[in-house]
């Protein structure tokens, strides 16, 4: 395992790290347009990722989903499955990214959300993720996914499984680890 030495204080950090373990967060996006939200130049020794939304509803009825990349956005390669409670039908899946839902939401229904996304190693990549509607009917869903990338994780993108869909209200935001 490489470490990085801290100055005189004799600390050292796994990986190269060099924020001592601590939380890191981004900078909170407003999701008010755009079919994407991108988070870009994550540091490689990054092994956890939380995603976080906050008031989020789009024009639309995509389905939430995170996409990672490694010098480019991964599109394809996905298995994710998403299953929970929305009029008494759900479960998803996907290929395209890692799923928020486990049902194609009505247009404008608002939700918070979190996704943890965690590295096996090898550039492998597991996600689980909690989500709720605040407006419309009740949805509720808990998903999980996975994706091997083809190099070094240094970027997500948040969109919908059409990628089409317009994001109409809300804040997206990530932390890291």
């Amino acid at each position: 395992m490489a470490t990085t030495s801290i100055g005189s204080s004799g600390i050292t950090y796994p990986n190269g790290a060099t924020n001592g373990g601590y939380i890191n967060g981004g900078t909170a996006v407003a999701s008010t347009s755009g079919t994407s939200i991108d988070f870009t130049s994550i540091p490689s020794w990054v092994k956890r990722i939380t995603v976080m939304l906050k008031g989020v509803s789009t024009s639309s009825n995509g389905v939430f989903i995170t996409q990672l990349g490694a010098g480019s956005v991964t599109t394809t390669g996905y298995l994710s499955t998403g299953w929970g409670y929305s009029g008494g039908t759900n479960g998803l899946a996907t290929t395209v990214g890692l799923i928020f839902q486990g049902q194609t939401p009505n247009s404008g229904t608002v939700y918070n959300a979190v996704m943890t996304i965690n590295s096996l190693g090898s550039n492998a990549w597991v996600s689980q993720a909690i989500i709720a509607s605040t407006t419309g009917q009740v949805d509720k869903y808990a998903s999980t996914g996975g994706i091997t990338l083809g190099g070094t994780l240094d970027r997500i993108r948040i969109t919908t499984t059409a990628g089409s869909d317009t994001f109409t209200a809300g804040s997206i935001n990530i932390l890291y680890e």
